[in-house]
């Protein structure tokens, strides 16, 4: 399978794990690693790291050699992310790579390069033609899969987007993704908007108006979807295959908590196969060759199932 990997923001440690991340895969049978950023930053990094060969890189050619400084937020790297991962759906669309890996980004940087950006998911669905609110986010690590049907967002926001065709959409998605990666058909546990899923309307009424009809809907369809119930209830029976969280935090703190810097962050309901890190760009170390490419190495791992 060929995997385009992005560098994320250059100015971070991007360029260090998707090179080492290449490196551990450039005699696999199957998985077939291309860079894509700047040459001159792949082969300065690679460089740095002592390495005698270049990986296989494709030319983004998005930033200027006076704005590559690692450790330093700089909105000119900012749009180089972007520009790295719109040459890869590029490739990817012209059949040159099969899948994407997202190396760590800056919203900050991206942001202050005057470019609309809350993460990946949204990205990829411009750079597709996908509407924004049908792209969602699936955190995976250790066995637990936790798809969001809002992310990065005030949570006075995502309330008021919030609808039962909207939580519907993510869990359709889920089920595409499952069957896109090979697996059974996957019990989906819907989280509750208020604590305990609202207790019958006890604290708010959004699960009975949202939530509710919404696992109704999935089960019409044939769906395996149980719920809505309190995220903390569901999260300690583990009886799902995959859940679904209303929020941002929902999702992420029980991934983080049991993977910090490991967790692979999948774009689901996109026509292209994308997924990222879910950890961050750490400006402190970047440059300094000690970042770890674990979580990269797992990412393209997880991609690889779905050849």
């Amino acid at each position: 399978m060929r995997i385009a990997i992005t560098l994320g923001d250059p100015n971070g440690i991007g360029p260090e794990v998707a090179i080492k991340a290449a490196q551990h895969f450039a005699r696999h049978p199957t998985i077939k690693p291309l860079l894509v950023g700047d040459g001159f930053v792949i082969e300065e990094t690679a460089n740095r790291l002592g390495l005698d060969a270049t990986p296989p890189f494709f030319d983004a050619a998005v930033l200027e050699p006076a704005d590559f400084v690692p450790g330093t937020l700089d909105p000119r790297a900012g749009k180089a992310t972007v520009g790295y991962v719109a040459a890869a759906v590029k490739l990817v669309t012209e059949d040159k790579a099969d899948a994407i890996v997202g190396c760590p980004h800056s919203e900050t940087a991206v942001n202050r390069a005057g470019i609309p950006f809350s993460g990946y998911p949204g990205l990829v669905a411009d750079l597709t033609n996908t509407p924004r609110d049908r792209a969602f986010m699936m955190l995976t690590a250790k066995g637990l899969k936790i798809v969001h049907a809002t992310l990065h967002e005030s949570v006075a926001a995502a309330l008021a987007r919030l609808s039962p065709e909207l939580v519907v959409a993510a869990a359709e998605a889920i089920v595409a993704t499952a069957k896109r990666l090979g697996d059974k058909p996957p019990t989906i546990g819907v989280f509750g908007i208020n604590p305990h899923a609202g207790e019958d309307g006890l604290f708010g009424d959004e699960d009975e108006r949202i939530t509710k009809p919404a696992v109704a809907a999935l089960k019409a369809k044939g769906i395996a979807a149980d719920g809505p119930v309190g995220a903390d209830l569901l999260l300690s029976q583990r009886k799902h295959d995959v859940y679904l969280a209303m929020f941002h935090d929902q999702g992420h703190i029980p991934i983080k908590l049991i993977s910090p810097l490991r967790a692979s962050a999948m774009t689901i309901g996109v026509p292209v196969l994308f997924a990222s890190v879910a950890h961050g760009c750490a400006f402190d170390i970047a440059g300094k060759g000690v970042a770890d490419p674990t979580g990269v190495i797992e990412t393209l791992e997880l991609l690889a199932g779905a050849a």
